[in-house]
């Protein structure tokens, strides 16, 4: 054969194969076209969500109990150990501002002073009264006894005489059974008056001990072993030096249990009805990208609440780590895989390989060089995928998007 008919037959055959190349493909720019596979395998449906680990037991860390017995309010916390250290039982935590009660206490002494200066002049003043009554006592006694010896003495007197010594004694008995009841009147008025002074000083003392007692008590030690986690205000900022705490409000910081942790987190309104309670959830933390705890759904809260700074309303969702790790701390973001359904050794496509026409689904599959479009029925999906039932075998080659020239083809229906 010579060359030149070699060279004709080759010529031939390259415009032959590309005259059925573009016969039988859908366009000259098929290349354009993204296409996948139909996969079997496991198939899972996740809502993936970030939230917060918590501890679900842990010990407050309160200011002084009796804030309100002395009208204090709005005390401002003056130091705090960092949030996350490790703490022992009595070790220093923090230390409350002691203004408010260092005036208290100066006021209290002004006040002692006072009533102990009361109680030495009601003690003096009571011991000169009823030494003058006693005395008294004693003056009239002896004159008692001068007018009685005088009166002995008098038998050879006039009778008028003798009449006035017994008149003037029988007045001296009168006057002595009334001094002695008035003094027993006096010296009970004053050790009534000495209990009362002595009462009021008694009252101040205790107010000055409970005052220092409460001095002593602005210093805050851990009551147990723990990691410091610096509360809460009302708003959800975290109490810090500078914060206040009030009898109504008395939380400085808590130790939490790091053995019982969960992740907090909030899912929406679309996801929500996807999770149940006993869910699987595979938890991670953002601070250690090789930490995967894992967990289960433990509550899903029934009412939704709107999300700051959004109309958005989410629900909280609560995961109980069932794993745990020294690394995890509390207030550690987390990403919590909630495994919602899975089935093994099923079908699958991209979401993106499935359209719909009115009630059908179909998808545009690869036969050869040409395109068939094909009814399919889909079942669960997830983000990425979706499972199909009934209409594609393994490997078959699916279109991700629609070829052009073939969106008015007819949809080869299942029997």
């Amino acid at each position: 054969m010579s060359k030149k008919r070699i060279a004709i037959i080759a010529v031939a055959s390259v415009i032959i194969i590309y005259l059925a190349y573009n016969y039988f493909s859908p366009t000259s720019e098929d290349s354009l076209y993204l296409t996948a596979k139909v996969q079997k395998g496991n198939f899972v449906s996740e809502v993936i969500t970030s939230g917060e680990a918590q501890s679900t037991s842990s010990k407050e860390i309160k200011g002084p109990d009796n804030l309100r017995k002395f009208r204090l309010r709005d005390i401002k916390i003056q130091d705090l150990v960092p949030e996350g250290t490790l703490v022992k039982k009595g070790d220093y935590v923090g230390r409350l501002d002691p203004t408010d009660v260092n005036e208290q206490i100066i006021d209290a002494k002004l006040k002692l002073e006072a009533a102990q200066s009361k109680y030495t002049q009601q003690q003096l003043d009571t011991t000169l009264t009823l030494k003058q009554e006693r005395n008294a006592i004693k003056d009239l006694r002896f004159s008692m006894e001068q007018t009685s010896l005088e009166l002995k003495q008098s038998i050879y007197e006039p009778p008028a005489t003798i009449k006035s010594l017994e008149i003037k004694l029988e007045k001296s008995e009168r006057d002595l059974s009334e001094k002695l009841e008035n003094y027993n009147i006096k010296k009970r008025q004053a050790n009534a008056k000495m209990i009362e002074v002595g009462t009021e000083v008694s009252k101040i003392r205790n107010e000055l001990n409970d005052l220092t007692a409460l001095l002593n008590s602005f210093t805050i030690y851990s009551d147990s072993n723990g990691m410091v986690t610096y509360a809460r205000n009302w708003d959800g900022s975290k109490k810090k030096v500078g914060s206040t705490i009030s009898p109504w409000e008395p939380s400085i910081a808590s130790l939490p249990d790091l053995t019982k942790m969960e992740s907090k987190t909030y899912a929406n309104e679309v996801d929500i009805r996807k999770i149940k309670k006993g869910l699987p959830v595979r938890v991670g933390f953002d601070a250690f990208p090789d930490v995967e705890l894992d967990g289960i759904v433990t509550d899903v809260a029934n009412v939704g609440e709107k999300k700051r700074g959004s109309d958005i309303k989410v629900f909280q969702v609560l995961i109980q780590l069932t794993e745990n790790d020294e690394n995890v701390r509390p207030g550690m973001t987390t990403s919590n895989r909630i495994l919602t359904f899975e089935e093994k050794e099923t079908l699958s496509i991209p979401l993106e390989a499935v359209f719909s026409k009115d009630s059908l689904t179909y998808v545009y599959t690869k036969t050869g060089f040409s395109v068939a479009k094909k009814e399919v029925k889909i079942g669960e999906s997830n983000n990425v995928s979706v499972i199909v039932t009934d209409g594609l075998t393994e490997n078959d080659v699916v279109y991700l998007n629609k070829p052009e020239g073939y969106e008015t083809a007819k949809i080869a229906k299942l029997n």
